[in-house]
């Protein structure tokens, strides 16, 4: 459950046309800035390129439990002479994307986030420890001072991603760990840890290795909606971040550009 300050604020932030318009002001700089950095990482080859992206099937665990993909043949070189599939897709299955339309209204659609923003230096706050104790551990406040108190200041426009050791259980029902009864439990970003990084830093995205921004039981998704309505983008299902280090590595998001869409399976890339 949230703290009373935390849903007071959510809500002054979505009925306040203002506040938005002044958020995206801060998100515009922040992807500017981003340009700017990710200009400088590209000017030296990575030593490696990770990929951080796991492959889509119909089998990949969804937050609805049904299957978010479905391909069908519909032409094969036997036959035709070239191979093609028909494809079905729930815009929030695998590793994807949430844009702000997601949870908000008036929010920029996923063909609508700035490009700059989707080239971003990587913060990886590791809280695997916390995750093995509690299924439902969050980022907090906490955590990411004690980032800042290792490894310096958040780099303008980054993306803050969770390292929660939960892509060890993708194989598994453990990914989606739905409790007896029928509530399931992973690991997110507290909310109050959404809004230091809006109020305080400029990131631009967030980043889990779960199913959701917001824990598993979450039923008032207090961290989207915190989150993405400022204007700031989110990822969910992310791989391998425990193959990139806490700092130091240019995230690449290879979103889709559907018009209108509120998000979708996205290729994202770490150099590191």
């Amino acid at each position: 459950m949230c703290h009373p300050r935390v849903i007071q604020t959510v809500k002054q932030r979505l009925l306040s046309r203002r506040d938005l318009f002044r958020t995206a002001g801060v998100v515009a700089t922040a992807t500017s800035t981003t340009a700017l950095a990710a200009g400088t990482a590209l000017a030296r080859a990575p030593s490696r390129i990770e990929d951080l992206t796991y492959t889509l099937s119909p089998a990949f665990p969804t937050y609805s439990g049904e299957p978010g993909f479905a391909a069908e043949q519909t032409f094969d070189v036997a036959e035709h002479g070239f191979n093609q599939f028909d494809l079905s897709i729930n815009e929030h299955t695998g590793t994807h994307i949430d844009a702000p339309l997601h949870v908000f209204a008036d929010g920029a659609a996923v063909d609508e986030i700035p490009v700059a923003s989707l080239v971003a230096p990587l913060v990886v706050i590791d809280i695997r420890t916390k995750a093995i104790a509690d299924h439902e551990a969050q980022v907090t406040p906490d955590d990411i001072k004690a980032w800042i108190a290792v490894n310096g200041a958040l780099p303008a426009g980054c993306c803050v991603a969770m390292d929660s050791g939960w892509s060890l259980r993708v194989d598994g029902p453990g990914y989606r760990n739905v409790d007896g009864g029928g509530t399931m439990r992973f690991p997110g970003f507290h909310a109050e840890a959404a809004l230091m990084l809006i109020e305080e830093a400029e990131c631009v995205g967030l980043a889990v290795d779960t199913l959701s921004l917001d824990i598993g039981s979450s039923t008032d998704f207090a961290t989207h909606t915190a989150w993405l309505p400022s204007g700031r983008w989110g990822i969910e299902n992310i791989a391998r971040l425990d193959q990139v280090p806490a700092a130091g590595a240019t995230l690449v998001v290879g979103a889709p550009k559907h018009r209108g869409g509120t998000g979708g399976p996205t290729r994202v890339l770490a150099l590191v």
